[in-house]
């Protein structure tokens, strides 16, 4: 059989016409993707308006991240529905973040408490020199070797107790200022009363670790879900009218 002109034209043209239609699905299904997968997890369908964000996201990275890693504004409807309606996961996670806390602080004086809690808003503010973030290990080193200086200090003995680790020390190193400041105001705070926070402090830093091993900054996710943004620290002033240190919230 013999082909004219126009016929082998369409013949050539149907490869080729072949290759540009799958082309344009293989473009179509990339840009469709790109526009329905979650930003932050590029795993799931983003199918929530986030207001922060100023994108969509998935159900699940909006759970998990807000107020954690997203700063929700407080008109966000999926927020305030979390807030209304927590989920059995939340009620429980805030059950257990309280019970390690209100642990922390029994039979503490008020002066214990509010110091407790401030050195907890000084951590969450903290900016280590190294590249790496502190651990809850690095917590307890530096709370450990703060107390036992000031459990020495009680006894009349003038001894600089140390942490072995280089970021637990430099944290110590920027908690002692802290300590020095608040209690100048604070009054009636003798060295045993800061080193018995400071033993709590170890403890609880040490009791949210075996609770999650997984999580070397357990102790960090604790009091920066509990402190809920109340973490900037108040001038330390004369002032008897000045702002209290954060107190727990539950």
């Amino acid at each position: 059989m013999r082909f004219g002109p126009a016929s082998n034209r369409q013949a050539h043209a149907q490869p080729l016409q072949g290759a540009f239609r799958k082309l344009l699905a293989d473009l179509r299904r990339l840009y469709n993707i790109a526009h329905v997968l979650c930003p932050l997890c590029g795993l799931r369908r983003a199918r929530r308006g986030c207001p922060a964000l100023g994108q969509q996201i998935c159900a699940i990275c909006c759970g998990t991240k807000r107020l954690v890693e997203i700063r929700c504004p407080d008109d966000c409807s999926y927020l305030a529905t979390a807030r209304e309606h927590p989920s059995a996961s939340t009620v429980r996670q805030q059950q257990r973040d309280a019970g390690l806390l209100l642990h922390s602080v029994r039979d503490l004086s008020r002066q214990q408490t509010e110091l407790f809690f401030l050195i907890n808003a000084f951590l969450l503010r903290y900016e280590p020199l190294e590249l790496h973030p502190l651990i809850d290990a690095d917590v307890a080193e530096a709370a450990a070797a703060l107390a036992g200086t000031f459990e020495t200090a009680s006894r009349g003995v003038i001894y600089e107790h140390r942490p072995a680790g280089l970021p637990a020390d430099r944290l110590a190193t920027a908690l002692r200022p802290v300590i020095a400041e608040a209690c100048q105001h604070a009054g009636a705070v003798n060295d045993r009363d800061i080193a018995v926070v400071l033993r709590r402090l170890e403890e609880g830093a040490r009791a949210a670790g075996a609770a999650e091993p997984e999580q070397p900054r357990a102790y960090f996710d604790l009091i920066g879900r509990t402190l809920k943004g109340r973490h900037e620290m108040p001038e330390t002033t004369g002032d008897a009218d000045a702002t209290p240190a954060p107190r727990l919230i539950i």
